[in-house]
């Protein structure tokens, strides 16, 4: 693979096409006729000795030698300044100050391929400037107009309701109908266009529209073994790929709207890709923005009607009849047996456009991945908040395991979601729509204070502390925990009360089984004998007291919700 940076717009004639102005009739190349492919792109006259400084690339310098006169034996070491700079070529006017020009002179020129050309005495410069500057300028005016006509043509598409695809696909046709050089034979005839293929992908590399010609077989190193565009690997540029009869030329333009949005790829084999095709491209690429722009604005203000249609649902604001019949308009299907989840993130600051833009980033993300499960269920998303109803045609709650993979949704590269995922029981109808997303939250709530981020909560999950979760944090329940628990109501750690308390949980959740309570807690049977005494001298006979072993075992539910992690 080759990569080149976008050629130089602007259009010029080479240095045999400029032997060819009338003006020109009778020159000859003295030296550096392999360069002769040189671009012309200025005119400049060189009659004062320190010209240098006044020169630039892409220009064709005439001079009588005046300047030159005294120092002949310097011209080596100038023609070689003059190629350094980038210039196409030099023309010399002989007989009048310079009769010859050295030998070293032209050598060098031929080493470096720099065009050296003798003029007629009887030419005048102002003559090849203008043949030569109207040539230009007629190129840079045929170039631009070609530009105007392509940027048109897109832009009615655009005016008319096209998208994306109608873009992609008038793009081949406005590339291929654009000669290399406007005086070429045949340039522009439909006839002759050459095979270009036109992609759009977007952010994630994936291809969006395509049009044109199929892609040849060496483009497809542009895609990894996903399919998906290796854009880390292809920027913005012109890129050559293959070898020989199956070299194609890539010229990849970025869709920038916002932010990025994907790039314009166009590929042929035909030739290079030129400054033409560059301004072409652009012109493409500033319009596909634009589409990219209008489906962002388009896709915001679906996304807040959607939010707030769902938001009335779940509140129970909305008949259910209506809201069955309301969903339709959305593609939702809101009949049969449905569960809701709630993925709660975590509020990072309170910038009102930022919280904005995350949630317009989230509807669309969050949508795409509850559809990817369920086509016909409702999706939307709010500054911290990601709601689904989705569909239990078995009428049970899928597994957590599944649940999770939802969280693809609201996670990027290098930032994990980090908020709780709840999850409703199965209801039957719409009108319980609003019950479920409540047992949604109270399974949020729950699992903000049972769990780390990135996890799931069921609601059929919570048992007792489902019923915790409604008692207040109140004196009353604060004496409850500090008199069951005593010692051991305090925070974690504390080294040995975090022991004893895992070590009294181990031993509730088995019936007081001594030996498997050792076994779970890699215990000798002395220690945790040892331990159950110490437990009972605290706690009091809870191995004896069944009333005991209740309180304790709520109590420690309380203490998991209201102590542990803060």
């Amino acid at each position: 693979m080759v990569r080149t940076d976008f050629p130089t717009v602007a259009p010029g004639i080479t240095m045999r096409e400029v032997l060819a102005r009338p003006a020109m009739a009778g020159s000859t190349v003295l030296a550096g006729a392999a360069g002769l492919d040189r671009v012309v792109r200025f005119v400049n006259m060189m009659e004062v000795p320190d010209v240098l400084q006044w020169t630039k690339a892409d220009e064709l310098l005439l001079t009588t030698g005046y300047p030159l006169r005294s120092t002949p034996e310097a011209l080596d070491d100038f023609v070689a300044e003059l190629d350094a700079r980038g210039l196409a070529g030099i023309a010399v006017k002989l007989g009048r100050y310079l009769d010859a020009l050295p030998k070293g002179m032209l050598e060098s020129a031929d080493r470096l391929e720099f065009p050296v050309v003798q003029i007629p005495d009887g030419v005048g410069f102002d003559e090849i400037m203008n043949q030569v500057l109207s040539e230009v300028l007629g190129r840079q005016a045929a170039m631009l107009a070609r530009s105007e006509q392509a940027h048109s043509v897109l832009l009615q598409l655009v005016l008319h309701g096209g998208g994306l695809p109608e873009v992609v696909a008038a793009l081949p046709e406005q590339l291929a109908a654009v000669p290399a050089q406007p005086d070429a034979p045949g340039a522009g005839e439909a006839a002759d266009a050459p095979a270009v293929s036109v992609l759009h992908v977007d952010r994630t590399g994936r291809t969006i529209a395509a049009a044109g010609a199929e892609l040849p077989a060496a483009a497809a190193e542009l895609f990894d073994d996903d399919h998906l565009f290796r854009a880390t690997m292809f920027g913005h540029g012109i890129h050559t790929l293959g070898t020989g009869a199956d070299q194609v030329s890539v010229l990849i333009a970025t869709v920038v709207a916002e932010r990025n949005q994907g790039h314009l790829i166009a590929v042929r084999s035909d030739r290079p890709w030129d400054g033409q095709d560059v301004m072409i491209a652009e012109r493409g690429a500033t319009v596909a923005a634009l589409v990219v722009t209008r489906e962002l604005a388009v896709a915001a203000v679906e996304g807040k009607y959607r939010g707030d249609f769902l938001r009335d649902v779940l509140a129970g604001q909305m008949p259910p009849a209506a809201a069955v019949e309301g969903a339709k308009g959305f593609g939702w299907d809101l009949t049969g047996p449905m569960f809701v989840v709630v993925a709660a993130g975590v509020e990072h600051g309170n910038d009102d456009a930022a919280r904005r833009r995350r949630a317009e980033h989230l509807g669309a993300s969050w949508a795409a991945w509850v559809r990817r499960w369920d086509p016909d269920g409702a999706a939307a998303a709010f500054a911290t908040e990601a709601v689904a109803v989705m569909h239990a045609p078995d009428g049970v709650v899928p597994p957590t395991a599944r649940v999770v993979d939802l969280l693809g949704g609201l996670s990027s590269p290098g930032a994990p979601f980090d908020g709780i995922v709840g999850v409703s029981r199965v209801v039957e109808s719409v009108a319980s729509l609003a019950t479920a997303y409540h047992q949604a939250w109270e399974a949020v709530r729950v699992g903000r204070r049972l769990a780390g981020a990135g996890s799931v909560s069921r609601f059929d999950d919570l048992g007792l502390y489902r019923l915790l979760s409604q008692v207040p944090d109140s004196d009353e329940l604060r004496s409850f925990l500090t008199d069951t628990l005593g010692p051991l109501a305090v925070a974690e750690g504390d080294v040995e009360s975090d022991e004893l308390r895992r070590t009294l949980t181990v031993l509730l959740d088995t019936n007081l089984n001594v030996a498997q309570t050792a076994r779970r807690l890699h215990f000798h049977y002395n220690t945790l004998r040892y331990r159950i005494g110490k437990l009972e001298r605290l706690l009091g006979p809870f191995t004896t007291n069944a009333r005991l072993r209740a309180d304790l075992t709520v109590a420690l539910y309380v203490w998991q919700m209201r102590v542990a992690h803060r």
